[in-house]
């Protein structure tokens, strides 16, 4: 274990060089342990072993957290065993106790750069250069290497549905594991063909524009606005006619309103906007 080029003991006088200087180069996760912890002495094989399997995707760390107060109390470590994972100097993400090996390498592989990510880079550029079926050659290939990869079924998925081919998108996500399902990207997309279906659906924004401007308690097409300035993101725009939408009809086309706002903050992540927009709509309800 000692020997191995992927895994460090820390003290105070490289800590800095390997953790806060290296992370920004390649992951590095930072494994807080003592020689009386015995679930530390069960996790320390097994992040040693995936240490060496991923061949310097990532740093593996070790601090005896007796031997190194100073950096212990640093990162505020109250339990062992704890591993932190540090990207560009900071720690981004961590976990406590004695994992299963199966969740530690799925909690690597959310954070490590995968071969596939190689793959969507190309077709991007493949993309930008207009030849769109050399960019979904390169897609589907990396897909049959990896056929779990949520960034390449996704790749694959928003070029399908720039085609205008809904179904295959909706499908190619469908076909994802259950896991990959869960992936924050794969969520996001599949809230955008929502809307895409929707606006597909919906006809011209100018002759939606038109039924608003003779009736401006059109639900249906104050819903369909919605969807077409989700795909021209105008979001804020679209959240407005949704909830009046939800204001003038809750019960509009089966919650239809309250469903859209909902994949909408999916889309939008963190995004600051949703925390208003998801009160609004709370309060609307209520």
């Amino acid at each position: 274990m000692g020997n191995s080029p992927f895994i460090v003991d820390l003290d105070e006088s490289n800590f800095e060089q390997t953790v806060l200087v290296g992370s920004g180069q390649v992951p590095v996760l930072v494994d807080f342990w003592a020689a009386w912890c015995q679930p530390c002495q069960i996790l320390m094989p097994v992040l040693a072993r995936l240490a060496n399997e991923f061949q310097g995707s990532f740093i593996l760390a070790k601090v005896n957290t007796e031997q190194q107060p100073a950096i212990t109390a640093q990162y505020g470590i109250r339990s062992l065993p704890t591993a932190k994972l540090f990207r560009d100097g900071v720690p981004i993400d961590e976990f406590m106790g004695a994992l299963p090996e199966a969740e530690i390498r799925s909690f690597l592989e959310r954070h490590l750069p995968q071969m596939s990510d190689g793959a969507v880079a190309q077709a991007e550029q493949r993309l930008l250069a207009n030849d769109r079926a050399g960019a979904m050659d390169l897609l589907q290939q990396a897909k049959a290497d990896d056929p779990a990869s949520p960034q390449v079924v996704a790749a694959i998925a928003r070029l399908q549905a720039a085609d205008g081919n809904l179904d295959a998108a909706e499908q190619s996500l469908a076909e994802l594991p259950s896991a990959a399902q869960e992936n924050s990207e794969v969520a996001r997309l599949r809230a955008r063909l929502f809307f895409d279906r929707i606006a597909l659906d919906a006809g011209h924004p100018e002759a939606i524009a038109d039924r608003l401007g003779m009736a401006a308690d059109d639900c249906a097409a104050r819903f369909q606005m919605a969807a077409h300035q989700v795909l021209a993101n105008d979001i804020e725009a679209a959240m407005e006619n949704l909830l009046q939408v939800l204001q003038q009809d809750p019960k509009f086309g089966d919650d239809a309103a309250r469903h859209a706002l909902l994949s909408l903050f999916e889309m939008l992540g963190d995004d600051p906007a949703v925390g208003r927009y998801r009160t609004r709509m709370f309060n609307l309800l209520h």
